[in-house]
């Protein structure tokens, strides 16, 4: 068993496609011995963005905070907020715009793919 408190987890800056005001927790994964999943805590200050992109891995995500645009690949946006749930499948493009005045944060569980 692990316990451990997302304060005290290393915050990493989100820079790819062309994200901005975005940061990364990565809260369990392969270094903390999960086979299988990782957890990771997204959040997006007040006008953050995150560019379309797609991953081979599904994407189960839970809003906890704060609202956002989900934006599909032809472009329509759909909006998300507080206790949302989001599932994303793999290799579907996506992208996220925060909107409001409050920091978005979000946990996101994906696969562990073998490589």
């Amino acid at each position: 068993m692990l316990v451990i408190n997302s304060d005290s987890v290393k915050k990493e800056a989100v820079t790819s496609y062309g994200s901005t005001k975005t940061s990364i927790q990565w809260l369990i994964s392969k270094e903390q011995g999960a086979p299988r999943f990782a957890m990771r805590l997204f959040t997006l200050e007040t006008g953050a963005y995150i560019g379309m992109h797609n991953h081979p891995e599904e994407h189960e995500i839970f809003i906890l905070q704060g609202e956002c645009n989900l934006i599909a690949e032809d472009g329509t946006k759909t909006h998300v907020k507080a206790n949302d749930v989001i599932y994303m499948p793999p290799d579907e493009p996506h992208g996220y715009e925060t909107v409001g005045s409050e920091t978005l944060k979000f946990i996101c569980v994906i696969p562990l793919l073998e490589k």
